[in-house]
């Protein structure tokens, strides 16, 4: 029977994608978000008469922070 667990020697060949390309990621799907982010956040204040606790900016960077990693996962 073959041990596979103790294959110490073998270089693991997973690579960290370049910070440019995820930082361009990001500010496309920033800049996509925040128009909805800032309509969603009017109509939110416009109902309750009152500005809801998180921004519009903070939605649409929570937003990008959730689905660029997704794309690099993938």
């Amino acid at each position: 029977m073959t041990d596979f667990t103790s294959d110490v020697g073998a270089p693991r060949s997973r690579t960290a994608p370049p910070k440019r390309e995820y930082y361009a990621y990001f500010a496309i799907i920033f800049a996509a978000t925040l128009p909805l982010a800032i309509l969603t956040w009017g109509l939110s204040a416009a109902r309750q008469m009152k500005p809801p606790a998180k921004g519009p900016f903070a939605k649409a960077w929570t937003q990008a922070r959730i689905i660029t990693p997704q794309i690099f996962s993938a």
